[in-house]
């Protein structure tokens, strides 16, 4: 549609019943939770609607008002090799609110009797317990003291029945992220000595389910807004851009399982008993993944992740890691592993996403701790040897902690004391030297990996080869020297 035709105004289609709250108007949740309502409403008759809290005093929620809650969601990206290039119109939103502007109002919707489900993404930090937020704040600075005060609005209003409970599934990314909101809301219940019935209501008639979300959501696509803009008859300032790759993983019971209708929609959620296998596969094989490659990709010259797929070289090296080195040390069925890895290399091919290393390279050497650190050793505790990629991966980390390569800067972004301390530890003359004193720095690896027979002398060997050599002909004489 060209741009010179004028377009349609959104509006609010329907008035849904209000059965899910959610804290969060930002690009995730709307390109999340949204596309799950959608597709319950269209494949599963849920007949639900969203009401959409503003979390934060500067928001979106009058943009939201603006378009009647209804935006565009475009997924671009690839699926078993195959391109995939869809737009669907989300009509979920039926109402919002800015507690900062009506906070009655914002009370009001712990009323709304056929209310289920309450989601949330106030981003990591927003899950905290801020002893200066009181029960009379209009409202509240905290988003659990926010839910306190809505909670305590249904419980009243209810009479503390056990059928007024709800499910409350955060999707910050923390671990236990359900756990922690939980115990963040009973602080403040017992702060503002709102008594031991609500606590017990607390406790018994609502479900806290941990979760893990996964899905790229670039959001709004200011570097191509005409192309997008190009497709619609209809003007939309909050269009919002995805992967088509989804998951979501929830702790919970067969009674969740029945509320969110799941074989009646083709999105992979899964509920389980224990997510944490799940999140261990997503931190060592997506994120290890990006952790292990990203250092030697910009020494090699790369700039995005999608360019790791544009040099044998490098896609060599990315899939032998994972499937040679990191998948095999998971305790979790081979078949899953082997789909979930190919699933992240077309996520990582997808030519409509630039996820620039240097970004991914923030806070490497803390990320390399969590995320590939535990392959490494695991994989040498099952083999007694060393997994030679994972080894030229620490090199290669090592190096760019240097913060040169060939006379040219390297993004090293870290906090100031982590870069001072390799700035040092690269003033070492030896190689070897400098190489124990890196391996048995308890700070960042906590413990001294000195004890790991061989290590330091591989990595010092890499190290010394890069003297002289490219990156490629120092992983290939790395290989032939194990």
């Amino acid at each position: 549609m060209s741009n010179s035709v004028d377009k349609k105004v959104l509006v609010k289609q329907s008035e849904l019943p209000v059965k899910i709250l959610q804290f969060g108007e930002g690009n995730f949740l709307r390109a999340f939770i949204g596309e799950v309502v959608h597709q319950l409403n269209q494949k599963a008759q849920y007949n639900g609607g969203i009401a959409v809290i503003q979390p934060i005093e500067q928001g979106m929620v009058s943009q939201l008002e603006s378009q009647g809650g209804a935006y565009t969601l475009f997924l671009n990206g690839l699926q078993n090799t195959k391109q995939i290039q869809e737009k669907k119109l989300i009509q979920t939103i039926v109402k919002t609110n800015n507690p900062y502007v009506d906070f009655a109002a914002f009370l009001e919707l712990g009323k709304l009797p056929d209310l289920e489900f309450i989601f949330s993404n106030t981003t990591e930090a927003g899950i905290q317990f801020v002893a200066s937020d009181q029960f009379s704040d209009r409202p509240p600075s905290s988003f659990p003291a926010k839910l306190t005060r809505l909670l305590w609005e249904r419980f009243t209003h209810f009479n503390g029945s056990d059928a007024s409970g709800l499910h409350i599934l955060p999707c910050e990314l923390i671990n236990y992220n359900a756990d922690t909101l939980k115990k963040t809301v009973l602080d403040y219940a017992h702060l503002w000595n709102l008594g031991a019935s609500f606590i017990q209501w607390i406790e018994t008639a609502n479900t806290f389910c941990n979760t893990l979300v996964d899905r790229i959501v670039p959001g709004y696509p200011r570097e191509n807004l005409a192309f997008y803009e190009e497709q619609l008859d209809y003007k939309d300032t909050l269009l919002v851009t995805a992967e088509p790759f989804f998951l979501w993983v929830i702790e919970g019971n067969d009674q969740l399982k029945s509320k969110l209708h799941l074989d009646q929609i083709d999105l992979d959620i899964k509920v389980v008993e224990d997510l944490q296998p799940f999140r261990t596969q997503k931190v060592r094989i997506l994120n290890g993944a990006h952790t292990s490659t990203v250092p030697l990709a910009l020494l090699y010259g790369h700039q995005t992740v999608s360019d790791l797929f544009k040099s044998e070289f490098t896609q060599h090296f990315l899939e032998q890691t994972v499937r040679n080195e990191i998948a095999p040390t998971l305790a979790m069925d081979q078949t899953v592993l082997k789909q979930f890895t190919e699933a992240v290399f077309d996520r990582f091919k997808n030519p409509f996403i630039n996820h620039y290393l240097a970004s991914i390279a923030l806070n490497s050497i803390a990320k390399f701790k969590v995320r590939v650190l535990p392959s490494l050793l695991s994989f040498f505790e099952k083999t007694n040897t060393l997994p030679p990629n994972l080894v030229f991966s620490f090199a290669c980390l090592i190096k760019f902690y240097q913060g040169e390569w060939k006379g040219k800067q390297l993004p090293v972004q870290d906090d100031a004391n982590v870069v001072m301390k390799y700035k040092n530890f690269w003033k070492i003359e030896s190689t070897g030297e400098r190489v124990k004193e890196i391996l048995a720095d308890h700070a960042s690896w906590d413990q001294n990996l000195n004890e790991i027979p061989k290590l330091a002398d591989q990595l010092t060997a890499v190290l010394n080869d890069f003297e002289q050599n490219d990156i490629e002909s120092s992983y290939y004489k790395h290989l032939k020297n194990q």
